[in-house]
């Protein structure tokens, strides 16, 4: 049974919404910027992908205001709008037990740090008893569940960097296995502050030295140091192709196939030879019966680091050959959200596909000779292409890739 995506939502550096983030794609408006000197991050991170300020108040209301986290609120916002884009409301286009929800990501360890250091100020009582509900990481998909009445499979993924494409194919599982008529599916991250910063900070893994921040997001460029920290949410809606078809609901595009592995290598380094990530890419194509000859764009994973991009450019190469497959990483604008870059990137793929316009990897003004690819640089790339591919990687060996297919409708 075919999954097609019928809504997004995304609440991104470079924008909100689906027509504000493709755009800045195409055209190389940067979501990246010093930190303000009132941000929590400041002093930490040199660079990040910064989102507006989020009044509780405006999404939540009683206590709930002073102890949801910024992932939950992110969560709440970027789930109406992905709804509201497939034009679906749980009870009246689909029964709340068809309906399921899975969002990915880490949990919320900033309101856990903060509580943290009020109870080494003020002892036990300086402990808000709703703490919990604040910090779970089943907490987003719990919440939009509540939010909209959702009755059907509830669950989130922690997969490190690929919860949110993870939580997709998940979605997609159900899908095929008649449990559910509509998954909403993605992740939700806000790294942004002190301990989460300072631990990549000191593990040398961030972009640093760029006095112009739109420029230290630079994968497979020669001069790439490290990748940026990002907060964001992306949530897409994905529908079985008959339940969409029944109320006449236009797709962007189908989940061909998933490809899902793991390198059993090392906690934070990916297998140098890529073998990993060629797997899931393998997988994803065998899942919809498609030879790698007919695959016209990769938005890869690409985050911008020595042995990650590397290690993804070989497995490419394992798959498709030399040059064979037009590659681009947007995170060179949007930074690293996370588990929740993979998503925001399956929407981009999704986009390119049913635009024809492939969107380039900007700031790759000098491409590293070791990740030699048929790179998109400068400006987008026109297509006719029917199908194309993204990849996302985490910690501990996650490797998920998925194949998209432009949609019948």
């Amino acid at each position: 049974m075919t999954a097609v995506i019928t809504g997004m939502g995304l609440f991104t550096p470079v924008g909100r919404g689906v027509e504000a983030t493709f755009d800045a794609l195409c055209t190389g408006r940067s979501g990246l910027v010093q930190p303000p000197a009132d941000h929590p991050i400041a002093g930490s991170l040199e660079v990040a992908g910064v989102l507006p300020a989020i009044d509780p108040r405006s999404v939540a209301s009683g206590p709930d205001t002073k102890i949801l986290d910024r992932i939950v609120l992110l969560a709440l916002l970027t789930a109406a709008e992905a709804f509201a884009d497939a034009g679906i409301e749980v009870g009246r286009d689909v029964a709340p037990e068809r309906a399921a929800v899975i969002v990915g990501g880490v949990g919320g360890m900033a309101t856990l740090e903060a509580q943290v250091l009020t109870r080494a100020a003020r002892g036990r009582a300086g402990v808000n008893p709703y703490l919990l509900t604040g910090i779970l990481p089943n907490m987003p998909s719990a919440r939009i569940a509540i939010r909209h009445g959702i009755r059907g499979y509830s669950s989130s993924v922690g997969t490190a960097c690929a919860s949110g494409v993870q939580a997709v194919a998940d979605a997609v599982r159900l899908i095929q296995a008649g449990e559910a008529d509509v998954v909403l599916c993605g992740a939700s991250e806000a790294p942004l502050f002190p301990t989460f910063a300072d631990t990549f900070g000191n593990a040398r893994a961030l972009a640093r030295g760029w006095a112009d921040p739109t420029a230290a997001s630079r994968p497979f460029d020669t001069r790439r140091n490290g990748f940026v920290l990002a907060e964001g949410a992306a949530l897409l809606v994905l529908e079985s192709a008959d339940h969409a078809a029944a109320r006449g609901a236009t797709g962007y595009a189908e989940i061909a196939g998933y490809g899902v592995t793991t390198d059993a290598y090392h906690p934070t380094a990916p297998r140098p030879d890529g073998t990993g990530a060629a797997e899931s890419i393998r997988r994803a194509l065998a899942g919809g019966g498609v030879p790698a000859a007919e695959v016209g764009y990769v938005n890869a994973h690409g985050t911008g680091t020595k042995l990650g991009d590397i290690a993804e450019i070989t497995a490419l190469t394992e798959v498709f050959g030399p040059n064979g497959v037009p590659v681009s990483s947007t995170k060179a604008l949007t930074g690293h959200l996370l588990g929740a870059s993979g998503v925001l990137e399956a929407a981009a793929t999704a986009l390119a596909l049913g635009r024809g316009l492939l969107p380039p990897t900007w700031n790759l003004d000098d491409p590293d000779p070791a990740c030699a690819a048929d790179h998109i640089r400068k400006d987008p790339r026109a297509t006719e292409t029917g199908y194309a591919l993204t990849n996302s990687f985490g910690f501990g060996g996650q490797n998920v890739s998925l194949l998209l297919a432009r949609s019948r409708r």
